[in-house]
């Protein structure tokens, strides 16, 4: 057991002078972060684990290996997979990117994890009326976890000595403190601001309208729902404002904004709700 806890601390502190030795050094956004890449991928990686052993639990994490399900996820996959093609994500090649389904149909709502990892509620894919509105919601999680917006939260609500802990294997109750957190993490104004205007950015590059985050804006308002904003979109207090801010962003890319008029996201929905 003494061996044990001294190679933690040995990991520990190896990570430490890591981070001292690349903290000054800019990542592929131009910010100078606390945690390296790799950090982030190791803590995606253990958050990530702990978020689906927390679902599974609860029966409530779609498995991929699931037949059932299967055509869904190779629905969800090739909408991932065009956005991550666009040619504008910074990490396309360093994180891992997998997405996955919650069964909560009375959640709107998702959220990402340092590294790429990103998970989508049912209730959110069964709420959207097409696969642009959806590709827009998960260019802004692919945002914020390309900007790396999440790791930063995240090290400004629990600091950088627990978070590096947590990637050596230590204090596994803040880690499941963390997982169960993220579907309500809030982000600044500025954050949710970039994520938008990335999430036009990167389909921008795809056959999608590029202002698709705004169609989900348009539809809470048409139906009266600003009260209900998923957390992930909810920073900003008057739906209106983001709804200008996005379409602005598509006139600025010069970016087609007319729906592409795909049917894959209706068999995705048709398969959920079976």
């Amino acid at each position: 057991m003494k061996k044990i806890i001294i190679n933690y601390r040995l990991a520990y502190f190896g990570l430490l002078l890591a981070f001292l030795t690349q903290s000054c050094a800019k990542d592929k956004n131009g910010d100078r972060l606390l945690f390296s890449i790799d950090q982030d991928i190791a803590l995606g990686e253990q958050v990530a684990h702990t978020v689906d052993s927390t679902y599974r639990a609860k029966g409530q994490l779609i498995e991929r290996n699931n037949s059932r399900y299967a055509p869904a996820y190779q629905h969800l996959d090739a909408i991932v997979n065009r956005v991550l093609s666009s040619g504008q994500v910074a990490y396309k090649d360093e994180f891992k990117w997998d997405t996955k389904i919650i069964k909560d149909d009375k959640t709107l709502n998702a959220f990402a994890t340092p590294g790429g990892h990103i998970y989508v509620f049912s209730g959110l894919i069964k709420y959207l009326d097409n696969e642009d509105q959806f590709a827009g919601v998960l260019g802004h999680e692919i945002a914020h976890a390309d900007k790396r917006h999440t790791t930063k939260q995240l090290q400004t609500q629990y600091g950088i000595n627990l978070l590096l802990a947590i990637v050596v294997g230590e204090n596994q109750g803040a880690l499941t403190q963390i997982a169960t957190g993220l579907t309500g993490l809030k982000f600044g104004r500025d954050a949710e601001r970039e994520a938008d205007d990335f999430s036009v950015v990167y389909l921008s590059g795809t056959n999608y309208a590029c202002n698709g985050a705004a169609g989900f804006f348009q539809k809470t308002q048409s139906e009266n729902q600003s009260a209900g904003v998923p957390e992930f979109l909810s920073t900003h207090p008057d739906p209106g404002n983001r709804i200008e801010a996005i379409n602005n962003k598509a006139q600025q890319q010069g970016c087609k904004t007319t729906p592409s008029g795909s049917t894959s996201f209706t068999q995705m929905k048709n398969i959920l709700n079976q």
